[in-house]
C-alpha cells in the first residue's frame, strides 16, 4: 500500500476552534494510519500569549492518529511564513502533504479523498492542487469531483513536484500577468483575487494563498475539487487573522465519500459556470448587504 500523506495542521490562538478541528479530523477514515504534524506559532504580542498557551495545551492532549509531532515555534512567524515553511518541510520529506488550519471541520471522508486523489494524479503535472472545500452551488448535477482554475486554501493537498513552482515573490508574479490573464484569474471579475494580489503588494495582507493560486494559474495548472464540500470553515466569526464575521460561505459537510475522479485533465465548464454564478450572487441584494455590514460592525 502506498504511504499516506502527512497532515500539517497550523494553529495559533484559537483553542476552541483547534479542538473542534482535531475532533473532526480524528474521526476521519485513515486518521489512525496518518502522521499528524502540528505547527504552533508563537505569540505575536503579549495579549496573545495566554490563548497560544491554551492552544498548546489542547494539541498536547491524546489524539487518535498514527503519530503526532508538535512543532512549537519560539518566535512568531505569522500565518504565511508558518504555512510556507511547514509545507516545504513536509513535501520534501514525503513528496506530498495535506494541509489544515485551525478552523476547518472535515467530513469523515476528507482524508480518504485527499489520499486517493494524491495517488490518482501523482504523475499528472497539470494537476497541482487538491481542494476539499466547495461553495454551496445551485447546480446539483455536477460530477462528484471536477477540475477548476482557482485554489481553495480551506483544506488542501499538493505534491513536491507542484510546490516546486510556488513563487513567493509578488513582483515576479505580477510581471507575468496581462489584462486577459487578470480577467481570467479573477473569474471574470466575480472574485477579488486580483485585488488580493494588489493588497499583498501594498502590504495590506500577508496571504500565502493568493501567491500559491497565482503560481498555479501562471503555469496553466488545475485544481481538483469536490462538488459537495468536504470541509466547513468555522473561522468566519471574527476570530481569524484574515476573516470577517459572515455566513455566505457556510456549507453542510458531505457525509459521502468521493468515489469518482475526472480522467480528462481540463477545467469543467459546467462547474466553472456554477461557481461564477455563485460568486456573482453570493452577497445577495442591497438589503442583505446592508444587514450583513451592520452585523459585522456590531459584532
Amino acid at each position: 500500500m502506498q504511504q499516506l500523506a502527512p497532515i500539517a495542521l497550523f494553529v495559533y490562538n484559537r483553542p476552541d476552534h483547534t479542538r473542534r478541528t482535531l475532533i473532526h479530523l480524528q474521526k476521519n477514515v485513515l486518521a489512525d494510519e496518518s502522521r499528524l504534524y502540528i505547527f504552533s506559532d508563537a505569540p505575536k504580542t503579549d495579549a496573545d500569549r495566554e490563548k497560544v498557551e491554551q492552544v498548546r495545551q489542547v494539541i498536547r492532549e491524546t489524539w487518535s492518529f498514527k503519530s503526532v509531532k508538535i512543532i512549537e515555534r519560539s518566535q512568531n512567524l505569522g500565518l504565511a511564513e508558518s504555512i510556507i515553511s511547514g509545507v516545504t518541510q513536509l513535501v520534501y520529506e514525503y513528496g506530498k502533504v495535506i494541509v489544515f488550519e485551525d478552523d476547518l471541520l472535515s467530513s469523515p471522508y476528507t482524508l480518504e479523498y485527499f489520499n486517493e486523489a494524491l495517488t490518482y494524479y501523482a504523475k499528472q503535472e497539470k494537476v497541482m492542487h487538491i481542494g476539499a472545500y466547495m461553495y454551496n452551488l445551485k447546480d446539483k448535477g455536477l460530477p462528484e469531483s471536477f477540475f477548476y482554475r482557482a485554489a481553495s486554501s480551506w483544506g488542501w493537498a499538493t505534491w513536491a513536484r507542484a510546490w516546486n513552482h510556488f513563487e513567493p515573490d509578488i513582483d515576479k508574479l505580477i510581471a507575468r500577468f496581462d489584462p486577459l490573464d487578470i480577467l481570467r484569474f479573477s473569474i471574470e471579475g466575480k472574485m477579488n483575487f486580483w485585488r488580493q494580489v494588489q493588497e499583498f503588494k501594498a502590504g495590506k495582507n500577508n496571504s500565502w494563498a493568493i501567491r500559491w493560486y497565482a503560481s498555479i494559474f501562471l503555469r496553466g495548472g488545475l485544481t481538483l475539487n469536490p462538488s459537495r464540500s468536504l470541509i466547513n470553515n468555522i473561522g468566519h466569526d471574527g476570530t481569524g487573522v484574515h476573516s470577517n464575521r459572515e455566513s455566505m460561505y457556510d456549507v453542510h459537510i458531505s457525509q459521502q465519500p468521493v468515489k469518482k475522479f475526472p480522467d480528462v485533465i481540463e477545467e469543467d465548464e459546467r462547474a466553472y459556470l456554477a461557481i461564477k454564478n455563485f460568486l456573482a450572487h453570493r452577497k445577495g441584494n442591497l438589503l442583505k448587504r446592508v444587514v450583513r455590514y451592520v452585523r459585522q460592525k456590531m459584532g
